[in-house]
């Protein structure tokens, strides 16, 4: 008899995946928003919310959909493709860049602003923290059975609890009104929300954290495929709902914050200075906690989808040996310090995220092709090749004479979308190359008849 999941036992999964989306860079991006956007702020975060939270809760669904991972999704436009974009894509997210710049986030933002002049200048400090940070957090995930009643019963509550106060507060007692918009929210304030959403990089997250809900949909005794999608999805719905909320509430906090704290250079110091104007010291201690659990549920699901992947791709390395290996390795990155780790990931994560944008959305009209590989191929073939040299301009590397061409070429290149009338055109070219092929097949295989 097919087990079923009552409505808590839903909800509590839908608060793990909400947890494991939320983390510091969530935080921060929707109150530099607010305060950017001012007047604006409402038509920005409706742009933010498109990419931000639509199209996660995509994500999530076209994994529920495949009932698999990643790389079966990937693997449609080749194996091979498979392969290399899944492993690229959990090292970016994984012990590389993600995993490391929670720590070093966290340490930032919740514990730089209890320490001294002296001890702000010393490593010592951040390699204390991370050694106990990255622990807690092999602990959290040694056992990825136990995710749900650690992160969705536990940890996640606490989060909302902290959030709750804080803006609470913020809507309670205003800090002043909206002010004018500055730079591209005075022009375009849509587009550029829609673009700020990428920030979140919650579409690649989904992509990871998908088989992490329908493992622990499974653990619960859910076989059925059907079921393990609906649960999923309803999962993704109850996240991305719960992240709307948080990111509309943010982006008012940093819209309505000028008068009070002026204007900052980045959403960290928004959020710090608009706690401690709300509530003085307490309300740095109140974001310390917000910003730490944040950033620990989120490096908990990490770790334990690269460690489940990598596990799986060489099953001769157990799941506990790979958590063992990236938690100290991560250890070690997010010493590098946290502004060269962003330095470092963002032309990667630049290349990568319009690609999964565009499997995702191939995977929703995957039986109106008849799930043709030419199809994939030829639109993540015309993405790759904007995105890449996108990726190759922000490391510095002097591409202009490619970007101007797409400048002059390519629809909406200006807002930074140029990807995307390629990404159709590689379709409909993979299209008629699958069509052709097939006639071709068909009259091989009549004259042999």
């Amino acid at each position: 008899m097919e087990t079923k999941l009552s409505t808590k036992e839903q909800f509590a999964i839908g608060l793990m995946l909400f947890a494991l989306f939320f983390g510091a860079g969530n935080m921060i991006f929707p109150p530099a928003l607010g305060q950017a956007a001012g007047e604006n702020v409402w038509i920005a975060v409706a742009g933010f919310l498109i990419t931000g939270v639509g199209l996660p809760l995509l994500a999530v669904s076209a994994i529920a959909r495949t009932g698999s991972d990643l790389q079966t999704l990937a693997s449609r436009a080749h194996p091979l493709f498979g392969i290399i974009f899944t492993i690229v894509m959990y090292l970016a997210i994984g012990p590389l860049f993600a995993i490391p710049r929670t720590g070093t986030v966290s340490y930032e933002i919740g514990i730089t602003p209890f320490l001294s002049e002296e001890l702000k200048s010393s490593n010592m400090p951040l390699a204390v923290y991370t050694i106990v940070y990255f622990a807690l957090n092999l602990w959290l995930s040694i056992n990825p059975s136990k995710l749900v009643d650690r992160i969705g019963k536990l940890l996640t509550p606490l989060l909302l609890a902290g959030l709750f106060v804080l803006i609470t507060k913020s809507i309670v007692t205003p800090m002043g009104e909206f002010q004018a918009p500055t730079d591209a929210y005075a022009q375009s304030p849509f587009f550029k929300g829609f673009i700020d959403g990428y920030l979140t990089m919650d579409t690649i997250a989904a992509l990871v954290f998908g088989i992490i809900v329908i493992n622990s949909i499974k653990d619960k005794g859910v076989s059925n495929n059907k079921a393990i999608s609906r649960i999923c999805i309803r999962a993704g719905i109850i996240a991305v709902a719960g992240l709307a909320f948080i990111y509309v509430s943010l982006a008012y906090m940093g819209a309505s914050s000028p008068e009070a704290i002026g204007y900052k250079d980045n959403g960290g110091a928004i959020v710090t200075a608009a706690a401690y104007h709300l509530f003085g010291t307490a309300g740095n201690v109140i974001l310390g906690a917000i910003i730490t659990l944040a950033c620990l549920t989120t490096s908990v699901g990490l770790l334990s989808s690269c460690a489940s992947y990598f596990s799986k791709l060489t099953p001769s390395i157990s799941y506990k040996t790979y958590a063992i290996i990236m938690s100290v390795f991560s250890t070690a990155i997010a010493n590098v310090g946290l502004t060269n780790l962003i330095k470092i990931s963002v032309p990667v994560l630049i290349v990568i995220y319009p690609l999964a944008i565009v499997l995702v959305a191939l995977s929703f009209l995957h039986e109106k092709f008849n799930g043709r590989s030419e199809v994939y191929s030829g639109a993540l073939l015309a993405t790759g090749i904007v995105s890449i040299f996108d990726g190759l301009n922000n490391a510095g590397i002097d591409v202009n004479n490619v970007l101007i061409i797409f400048g002059k070429f390519l629809p909406f290149f200006s807002h930074g979308i140029g990807w995307l009338v390629p990404a159709i055109i590689g379709a409909i070219a993979g299209w008629i190359v699958s069509k052709i092929r097939g006639a071709k097949s068909e009259t091989a295989i009549n004259k042999v008849s």
